[in-house]
């Protein structure tokens, strides 16, 4: 069974959930329930990565390990990499970044990234995507897309529709042409730490601040990024009341 440890990069600032980490779910905050799911993953360690003192002091009370990182990090990649080395783990050792507002994501999914790093030694990172069966979702550009080569790596991002059937959306652009299988990226994220040591030591690349991608970085540099097919779509994460109150009823049915 693959070893790995799950980090929750959790910062207080959101403009349309204000102190969203804090938000109660069935009587604990969510950044509480993003780590119980983490650690029901098999993560050997889960810590959560934060640069606010109240949500340090609500994972202390309710025994969950946090760490308390500079405000600075212009990325949630580069406050992994103090975190991991403020814990001293080694640099083989394998990371997943599991989003602080995700309290709904499945354990298996968080598993399946640790490991199919962990099979590829070639590999600094790992991530997931899914089928886009529909043509409004592939020309949207909040949702990322991913396209992999032959081994199953991440040969690009974007926020663009790709890759862009040329010929058939001549003909028509109201439906995706049969053949195309466009992959949505999840972001969901398995580093190797020597990786996360590397990343904020390295500029900006022109590509990740256009697209406002931070993995793009990772291979403007050269690192190849395996890349999981899942067969759908994960649970929504928090981004709204309308969605914290999805996800309260989750709870309350106790299907969470």
């Amino acid at each position: 069974m693959t070893v790995f440890y799950a980090i929750i990069p959790s910062r207080m600032k959101s403009t349309r959930l204000p102190e969203k980490p804090l938000k109660d779910i069935a009587g604990r905050p969510m950044v509480v329930r993003v780590a119980e799911r983490a650690k029901a993953s098999g993560a050997a360690d889960v810590v959560v990565a934060t640069d606010h003192e109240d949500i340090v002091k609500a994972c202390e009370a309710n025994g969950v390990k946090v760490v308390l990182t500079s405000p600075d990090h212009p990325t949630g990649t580069d406050r992994l990499a103090e975190t991991v080395t403020k814990l001293g783990l080694p640099d083989e050792a394998i990371v997943v970044n599991v989003q602080g507002d995700e309290p709904l994501i499945p354990t298996d999914v968080v598993r399946e990234v640790a490991e199919l790093l962990a099979a590829h030694p070639e590999c600094e990172m790992a991530t997931a995507g899914h089928p886009i069966d529909n043509i409004e979702e592939f020309l949207n550009p909040n949702v990322v897309k991913v396209v992999r080569d032959a081994q199953g790596n991440a040969i690009t991002f974007s926020r663009a529709p790709i890759p862009w059937p040329r010929d058939a959306f001549r003909e028509n652009k109201t439906q995706l042409p049969e053949g195309l299988f466009p992959l949505r990226h999840i972001g969901l994220y398995a580093y190797r730490v020597k990786f996360l040591k590397r990343y904020p030591q390295w500029e900006q690349a022109p590509i990740e601040k256009w697209e406002s991608l931070e993995q793009l970085r990772a291979l403007y540099y050269g690192v190849k990024i395996a890349v999981a097919i899942l067969p759908g779509a994960l649970p929504a994460g928090v981004d709204t009341q309308e969605d914290l109150d999805r996800v309260r009823k989750v709870f309350a049915r106790g299907e969470a």
